[in-house]
């Protein structure tokens, strides 16, 4: 069988496979607001922005809908006719299908009813990950307090330099450490004080529960382990799904959301003092005991009953 997710025209070749082969398809979404519902709307599609006149969430979805079949439709027809399968009229449905996966924390990122799909939702999958920490990052755990970590992953920040200053002086400024994620944007602070660690890729598993705060971008990935670590957040979101899980760290009180992309000194001073906090520390500690660990074992077994 097929699991496909990320971005639809990707998936939508990925169902034409499958169809082709007479294979099963399930489609697989890391957030809810991917979805439709009549409780979110849809994402902008680049150079079709939606009439600022139209607010109600169904409406903003058929619309999402003919864009997707003006944008994608004609593509994926030609393609299918060329293996000699019939045409798709509704691309996005196609795509999803009635009844997609959601793989997300119900606590951390829940599923509201009623909605027009139906949505399996499997909890958040967590991959096994037994590497220990690089030598120079343990002994920089134990030569402290814990440090907060500061990393935006595969996003290429922009003004990479100004946003490693700003988040180390800020992190400095709450009296803690910094470890510091060069990630795409190749982040790097050269002031040569011993009170900051700049790393490569490293097993998040195994360090956020060891950290004071951890900031970052709001990946889907990053939110949900620093969540099932009890590691208060500060998310700074660019793009996509990440204004979605920065309203989430914020609502549930396990940190705060960053109001825009461009960090400052004075803007992650101020939310490292909200994640910080006895309070958020608290309210972490205590999502933290909710978040589901069984996601990918029970995705596992939907996969192997429906290919029996």
């Amino acid at each position: 069988m097929i699991l496909a997710t990320g971005l639809l025209p990707a998936a939508a070749g990925a169902r034409t496979a499958a169809e082709h082969r007479g294979i099963p398809y399930v489609f697989v979404s890391y957030f809810p607001a991917y979805l439709p519902s009549p409780h979110h709307p849809p994402f902008e599609r680049p150079g079709r922005p939606f009439p600022p006149s139209v607010t109600d969430n169904r409406v903003l979805w058929d619309l999402d809908a003919e864009t997707m079949n003006v944008l994608f439709g004609t593509g994926l027809n030609s393609h299918r006719a060329a293996i000699g399968l019939p045409p798709v009229g509704h691309f996005r449905e196609h795509v999803l299908t009635d009844r997609p996966w959601l793989a997300t924390d119900p606590v951390l990122s829940p599923w509201q009813e009623p909605a027009d799909l139906d949505v399996v939702q499997t909890g958040a999958w967590f991959r096994t990950d037994d590497r220990p920490l690089p030598a120079d990052v343990e002994a920089f755990l134990h030569a402290g307090e814990p440090p907060v970590y500061v990393g935006f992953g595969s996003i290429p920040m922009r003004d990479a330099d100004g946003v490693a200053r700003a988040a180390v002086e800020a992190v400095r400024a709450q009296g803690h450490r910094a470890l510091l994620s060069r990630g795409w944007a190749d982040l790097a602070v050269t002031d040569g004080q011993d009170d900051c660690l700049a790393v490569g890729e490293l097993n998040h598993h195994a360090l956020f529960p060891r950290v004071a705060a951890v900031v970052h971008h709001g990946g889907a990935g990053t939110t949900t382990t620093a969540a099932r670590a009890g590691a208060p957040q500060v998310v700074v979101p660019q793009m996509a799904d990440q204004p979605y899980w920065a309203r989430r760290v914020a609502d549930l009180g396990i940190g705060a959301a960053h109001d825009g992309p461009s960090p400052t000194f004075e803007s992650l001073t101020a939310l490292l003092g909200v994640a910080l906090s006895p309070e958020t520390r608290a309210r972490a500690a205590a999502v933290a005991g909710t978040v589901r660990t069984d996601g990918a074992a029970v995705a596992a077994k939907l996969l192997c009953d429906m290919v029996g």
